[in-house]
């Protein structure tokens, strides 16, 4: 599945707000938020452990999720936010297809995850709450371009995996499947 993925940052942050100044802050803030992180990710974790439809995708497997969470999670907080980041979040969305995680989990575990981090900023920085809420917008944001990729991603590779299911169903070639796309395509 080709991608053109400096597309879908540009298209991703136009709906998610994640401006300049947001992907600055939130380098700025990284040094402040990166240490409690792992907190956040081990709570996130035993939410979904708490609902019986998610822990089912966890099974044996949560220490290594836990890994690559944090990963993620400490990328929200250094950046770059380009190509190559949206590129991962793309992936994400692609495994969660694999993994057959129903398209729900993505943005019920985002919001958890906004839950825990907005109160982490509010602890850190409730004290001024014009900065405050900067930050919770700045998080929002790049939680939502985060999310944007991902939904972008599962539905392209379920459609992908849907396609492949219907060639070798019907016995169709996947030339003569485009050739006949291209025909009946709107003009």
């Amino acid at each position: 599945m080709s991608q053109d993925f400096e597309k879908l940052t540009v298209y991703g942050k136009s709906f998610s707000g994640l401006t300049a100044d947001k992907e600055a802050l939130l380098v700025e803030i990284g040094p402040q938020i990166k240490p409690h992180l792992g907190a956040v990710t081990d709570e996130f974790y035993q939410q979904l452990l708490n609902i019986s439809e998610a822990s089912t995708f966890l099974a044996g497997r949560v220490e290594s999720l836990k890994k690559t969470h944090g990963l993620w999670m400490e990328g929200l907080f250094t950046g770059p936010f380009d190509k190559n980041f949206t590129a991962q979040m793309f992936k994400v969305g692609d495994v969660h297809v694999k993994v057959k995680l129903p398209v729900e989990f993505m943005a019920g575990a985002m919001t958890l995850i906004n839950n825990r981090l907005f109160s982490l900023i509010v602890d850190t920085f409730g004290d001024d709450k014009q900065r405050c809420g900067q930050v919770i917008a700045a998080v929002n944001a790049v939680t939502g371009f985060s999310l944007l990729v991902m939904q972008q991603s599962y539905q392209a590779s379920s459609l992908a995996e849907e396609l492949e299911k219907f060639l070798k169903i019907s016995g169709m070639s996947r030339t003569l499947f485009t050739n006949l796309a291209l025909a009946y395509r709107d003009k």
